[in-house]
């Protein structure tokens, strides 16, 4: 396979890291990003083992304008080919909780909307210079439905979704394909925090061959496990009455960070 030039986002963690590893091998350069220097140190020696070039980077993406620097820094280096913007954050209101932490929301919108939305659009720039290259942003089912428990967590990745299917339209013409992926449960350390039942459940895996196969099919967006997309369709053809009937019965919880 041709060599490619990847930076993932968010590689400290279960998804990232498993990508991490898929790309792995000889002729490629990996750029990892991570909150957690311990691990990303971990991820780049397995992946290193595998025979790729690694560069890793200690980064918290709740700084939009430190994110935009580092990015244009790395690309510098490496010139990359493939931009996967897996970071993200997940939270909601507990059941005893009235509303969400209006700083929680704050950073929900940053680091899962914001800042992957600016991060696209700069590697975007450097892209179309070189001819074209894919991005894949990582999204969620949770786009899709009135959480009334995770108003903030579904309305950053609201957001996101609309960026990416406007993007995708915009950046097509320069040579630049935008995927979106929209996986439902997946067993990380973020879902092991609900308490209570993550329905179809996947393995990080499972996610990691999924956004694979999207950015090698160029599919606009992807949305996994299949019964999540027939979910979707339910939602579209439901009255708005009765979805706002059904989601405010719906309640959550979740453990502590």
């Amino acid at each position: 396979m041709k060599p490619i030039r990847i930076l993932i986002t968010g590689a400290s963690g279960g998804i990232g890291k498993v990508l991490a590893c898929d790309y792995a091998r000889p002729g490629n350069t990996l750029v990892l990003w991570g909150r957690n220097a311990d691990r990303l140190q971990d991820i780049s020696r397995i992946c290193r083992e595998r025979g790729a070039s690694v560069l890793t980077r200690e980064i918290d993406l709740s700084d939009g304008h430190a994110a935009i620097t580092a990015f244009r820094a790395d690309d510098d280096v490496t010139q990359f080919d493939t931009v996967i913007l897996c970071a993200g954050l997940s939270d909601m209101k507990t059941a005893s909780e009235k509303t969400e932490r209006a700083e929680t929301v704050l950073e929900l919108g940053l680091v899962n909307y914001a800042v992957p939305s600016a991060l696209t659009m700069a590697a975007a720039d450097r892209m179309q210079a070189r001819g074209g290259g894919k991005i894949a942003l990582i999204g969620s089912v949770a786009a899709y439905h009135d959480l009334p428990f995770a108003a903030g967590y579904g309305g950053s990745k609201a957001g996101l979704s609309r960026f990416a299917s406007s993007a995708r339209i915009a950046l097509a013409p320069l040579g630049v394909n935008v995927v979106l992926i929209a996986p439902g449960f997946v067993d990380t350390a973020m879902s092991r925090r609900i308490i209570g039942p993550r329905p179809f459940l996947v393995t990080p895996e499972a996610a990691s061959r999924h956004i694979i196969a999207a950015l090698a099919r160029n599919t606009g967006e992807t949305i996994f496990p299949w019964p999540f997309r027939l979910l979707r369709l339910i939602d579209r053809f439901t009255p708005g009455i009765i979805r706002s009937a059904i989601m405010s019965r719906i309640t959550a919880d979740q453990k502590p960070r």
